[in-house]
């Protein structure tokens, strides 16, 4: 049975807070063009806990972004040993890694039961040769993707094992707020383990770094719920800053 397209109405909605509205209404597209749009965009079944959207060495054949739920991506050893390399949330672009190569070099997996909307990315490209605006929309989420890529490279130098998570849940805050959800209150769809093999630590050393912030005041977790208690302190140690005191020392 043939995946079923989304309806302008369902599409509105669904996309509201997602980086795929940017790509499907840019500034001056028309009916045609957005009818063209909207026929491209297809609802995939939900996707379980678990589930791979795609496999390392696959072809890119789409790329997909969350309605809800969230994903990690991971690189796979011949051992079948897991490194993290990313996490992504609802309204964000999930595939680009294939875009050098044509072929994934990571494999996408459900951290939690989602919906996601597939774009074929030959149609995409086809749909963006004639549409104004929509390259340049590409290229802004496809620039985003990097920018995380280059947070999460400066998370791997941090010394501190709290100043590397201290860095993760800013960018994670931050990032919620772009997708108009509540940025100082944060519910972890990845676990501890997922979070210590993105931040290249040990298991344990996340867990102290955790109860660490929480101890000196800076966060508040309860299970997988985190609360910022002070921004403004989780912003120093995630910009590796000097505490105000120390900088008045050294000043005097």
């Amino acid at each position: 049975m043939a995946t079923p397209t989304l309806d302008l109405i369902t599409l509105r909605k669904g996309c509201a807070s997602c980086s795929l509205q940017q790509l499907c209404l840019p500034a001056g597209i028309n009916l045609r063009e957005l009818q063209e749009l909207e026929a491209i965009v297809k609802r995939k079944r939900p996707v379980e806990v678990g589930e791979r959207l795609f496999r390392q060495g696959d072809r890119l054949d789409a790329v997909f972004v969350a309605r809800d739920g969230a994903f990690k991506t991971v690189l796979v050893n011949e051992d079948g040993d897991e490194q993290v390399i990313g996490f992504h949330l609802p309204g964000e672009l999930v595939g680009l890694d294939a875009l050098g190569t044509g072929v994934h070099r990571c494999e996408a997996v459900a951290l939690t039961r989602a919906n996601v909307c597939e774009v074929p990315f030959d149609e995409l490209s086809n749909v963006a040769a004639h549409v104004p605006g929509l390259q340049r929309q590409l290229m802004r989420v496809i620039g985003q993707s990097v920018g995380r890529d280059q947070d999460h490279r400066e998370m791997l130098v941090r010394r501190q094992a709290n100043e590397r998570i201290a860095l993760f849940l800013h960018g994670l805050s931050e990032r919620l707020r772009t997708i108009g959800e509540p940025s100082e209150t944060i519910r972890l769809p990845m676990s501890r383990e997922d979070i210590a093999r993105f931040l290249g630590l040990a298991l344990e050393t996340v867990s102290r770094g955790f109860t660490r912030l929480q101890e000196d005041g800076v966060i508040s977790v309860h299970g997988r719920k985190v609360q910022i208690l002070d921004v403004a302190e989780l912003d120093r140690l995630a910009h590796g800053s000097e505490p105000p005191g120390d900088r008045a020392r050294v000043r005097a």
